[in-house]
C-alpha cells in the first residue's frame, strides 16, 4: 500500500494520511447552496474531493471509502428568490416554491459535476432533511454551556471554546479587530455565531423550544456530519473560502457538543480560481457558470483536465490558451487507446505522485511519459485514475474516428500531388489541414499527424471532397 501525504491546513503541514478504521475511511465535503447555476470556482473542491476519493477507494478498496457531499437548500437567496416568483404570479405556496427551486438548482448540480466526469457522493443529504438533529445539537449546546437564547435566537458563545481559531490561526480578538462581524446588541460577543433565528410568517420554519425558525448555516453541517459520519471522522473539506468563519464555526460547536471525539483529524481547503490572471468577478466580466462552458462547447473532459492540472492548494487560472491545449492532449490520448482495453493498474508513477498531497499536476506528467511510450493500455488505466478517458466521456472526439481515413487518404494525395510536382496541390492540401485544425509534421519516418484544439471535421470533410479522397 502507498502512503498517502495530505497537507492538513488546521497543522499547517503535511502529514502521513492514518485513517481511524482503514475499514471505513469517512470524509465530508462542503457542498453547494442551491439557488443558482455552479460557477467554474465551485466545481474545483468537487473535483479535488472526486481525485481523493479515487485515490482512498484505490487503495483501501471501493467499499472502505464513504464520501458526503451535503446541499444547503435552506437559505436566504432561495427564500428571495421563491417570494420573487409568488410576487411575479406563481399561485404555489412559499414552500411549495422553494422545494421547485431547490428540486431544480440540484438537477442542474448533477448534470454539470457529471459531465466533468466527477462521481456522486454515497450520501447527499439536504439540510432540510436534518433540521431534527440540528435542533437537538443546539439544545445540547445550550445544556452543556456553550449556546445562548436571546431574542428567539440561539448563539453559540465563541469565548466558550479556548480553542476557537486554532483552523484559522487568529485569536478572537484579532479576528473582532480585522473581520466585519455582525454586530447585534443580543449578543455577548460580537464573534458570537447564529444557531438558531427565528422565521416570520412569509419565510420557511420549524417548530423548536425557541419558537418558529431556522438553523444557522454553520449547524447545518456539524449535524449532518454527524449524522451520516459519527462525530470523529478523517477529512473534511472545501474550499479556502470557508475556512473562516464557517469550517471554524463548525470545529467549535462539534467539539463542544461531542467532548474528546476530535470531529475531523484532516482539513483540506483549495485555493481559489482565477479566469485569465484575474480574480472572477461579474463586475469585470469574467463570470461564468460549468454550463456556460459546456453550453459554449467546452467537454467537461477539457475542464476537468485544466482544473486538474494546477495543485490544488494553489490558485487555479482558467485560460482559453490551456483550454485549448487540454483539448489536443485528450484527442491525442483517445486516439491512442481507441478500441483497447485498459491494463489492470495504473502506473506506479501516477499513484506515487497522488499520493504525495494529490499531486495532479504530476500525475498528468507521468500520462504524458504514458502517452510518449506508447504504452496505451497504461494509459488508459491511469487516465481513469484522473477521471479521465472515461465511457462516454470521449463522444465529443467522435468525430475523429471517421476523420483518420479522410486525414491518411489526404496525405497520400499530399504525396502524390509533390512527386508530380504539382506544389500549388501540396500546399492546397497542407493549408487546408491548417484550417480544419489538422497538425502535420513531416518525419524521417514519414509525416505524423494529429488533431488540435478547434478541429473542424466539416472542413476535412470538404477538403477531402475538393481533392477527391
Amino acid at each position: 500500500m502507498t502512503q498517502i501525504r495530505l497537507t492538513n491546513t488546521r497543522t499547517r503541514r503535511k502529514e502521513e494520511f492514518v485513517p481511524i478504521d482503514p475499514a471505513n475511511v469517512r470524509l465530508y465535503l462542503c457542498g453547494p447552496t442551491v439557488y443558482d447555476r455552479a460557477h467554474l470556482g465551485n466545481a474545483r473542491p468537487v473535483l479535488v474531493f472526486d481525485l481523493l476519493v479515487r485515490l482512498l477507494r484505490h487503495e483501501y478498496g471501493d467499499r472502505a471509502v464513504t464520501y458526503v457531499r451535503n446541499f444547503t437548500d435552506v437559505d436566504d437567496k432561495i427564500n428571495a428568490e421563491a417570494q420573487r416568483r409568488r410576487a411575479a404570479g406563481s399561485d404555489l405556496s412559499l414552500e411549495a416554491l422553494i422545494a421547485e427551486r431547490t428540486e431544480e438548482t440540484i438537477g442542474w448540480y448533477h448534470a454539470d459535476m457529471d459531465a466533468l466526469g466527477a462521481a456522486r457522493p454515497d450520501h447527499e443529504p439536504r439540510a432540510t432533511a436534518y433540521v431534527g438533529q440540528m435542533i437537538a445539537m443546539t439544545a445540547d449546546l445550550i445544556a452543556k454551556g456553550h449556546a445562548y437564547e436571546a431574542e428567539g435566537h440561539v448563539l453559540f458563545d465563541v469565548r466558550s471554546f479556548p480553542d476557537y481559531g486554532t483552523l484559522s490561526g487568529r485569536s478572537v480578538d484579532d479576528m473582532i479587530a480585522g473581520a466585519r462581524v455582525e454586530v447585534a446588541p443580543f449578543k455577548r460577543d460580537p464573534m458570537d455565531f447564529v444557531l438558531w433565528k427565528p422565521s416570520s410568517d412569509d419565510l420557511p420554519g420549524w417548530d423548536s423550544p425557541w419558537g418558529r425558525g431556522r438553523p444557522g448555516w454553520h449547524i447545518e453541517c456539524s449535524a449532518m456530519s454527524a449524522a451520516l459520519l459519527g462525530p470523529h471522522f478523517d477529512i473534511h473539506g472545501g474550499g479556502i473560502d470557508l475556512q473562516f468563519p464557517h469550517h471554524e464555526n463548525e470545529i467549535a460547536q462539534s467539539c463542544c457538543a461531542h467532548p474528546g471525539a476530535g470531529f475531523a483529524n484532516v482539513w483540506l481547503h483549495n485555493e481559489m480560481l482565477q479566469v485569465e490572471g484575474k480574480k472572477m468577478s461579474k463586475s469585470l466580466g469574467n463570470f461564468f457558470t460549468v454550463r456556460d462552458l459546456l453550453d459554449r462547447g467546452v467537454p467537461g473532459e477539457v475542464i476537468r483536465f485544466v482544473m486538474l492540472s494546477t495543485h490544488y492548494r494553489k490558485p487555479m487560472d482558467w485560460t482559453e490558451a490551456k483550454a485549448q491545449e487540454a483539448e489536443a492532449v485528450l484527442r491525442r490520448w483517445h486516439g491512442l487507446v481507441a478500441g483497447i482495453e485498459p491494463a489492470t493498474s495504473p502506473a506506479p508513477a501516477l499513484i506515487e505522485a497522488l499520493a504525495d498531497d494529490l499531486n495532479a499536476a504530476g500525475a498528468i506528467a507521468a500520462l504524458h511519459d504514458l502517452a510518449g511510450r506508447g504504452d496505451a493500455e497504461t494509459l488508459l488505466a491511469s487516465a481513469r485514475m484522473l477521471g479521465l478517458l472515461l465511457p462516454g466521456m470521449g463522444d465529443w472526439t467522435q468525430a475523429d474516428a471517421g476523420a483518420a481515413g479522410q486525414i491518411e487518404a489526404l496525405l497520400a494525395a499530399r504525396l502524390a500531388a509533390r512527386q508530380a510536382r504539382d506544389f500549388a496541390r501540396a500546399d492546397a492540401i497542407r493549408d487546408g489541414f491548417a484550417a480544419a485544425g489538422v497538425e502535420v509534421k513531416d518525419t524521417a519516418k514519414g509525416p505524423e499527424w494529429s488533431l488540435a484544439a478547434g478541429f473542424d471535421p466539416a472542413r476535412l470533410a470538404d477538403l477531402a471532397r475538393t481533392h477527391g479522397t
